[in-house]
């Protein structure tokens, strides 16, 4: 699992509950270096986009008092998001990330996996 270091996912290994979860299902943690926001660019990315889409235009729409209130509009956010507008980024072309997500990793072309023979045979 790769996180930056921030207070909720970093602590004493032997108290914090994110770091013992991650000790019960054997899940390995890894740390972005600090101040290296281009170690972790997707979920940089992410945050931009939830910014700019949807945090700065519902907020002038609506007036929420609760992270009670604001949780189910964010949730339908996400699922539109996720689900109904294709993406561009990197191995996306086009699809949504729920389409990528049931698609899985692309399969290699018959030369790829021949430089990769050649490679771990020498």
């Amino acid at each position: 699992m790769l996180s930056d270091d921030g207070r909720e996912f970093c602590g004493r290994e032997d108290q914090h509950p994110y770091e013992l979860f991650l000790q019960l299902e054997g899940i390995e943690h890894k740390r972005t270096r600090v101040r290296r926001p281009q170690s972790n660019g997707i979920i940089e990315r992410l945050h931009r986009t939830l910014l700019d889409e949807h945090f700065r235009v519902e907020g002038r729409r609506t007036r929420f008092e609760t992270i009670e209130e604001m949780q189910p509009v964010l949730d339908a956010y996400l699922v539109s998001y996720s689900t109904k507008r294709p993406h561009q980024g990197r191995g996306m072309n086009g699809r949504t990330p729920a389409k990528a997500f049931r698609d899985g990793i692309p399969k290699t072309s018959q030369k790829e996996e021949d430089k990769t023979d050649l490679k771990t045979a020498a």
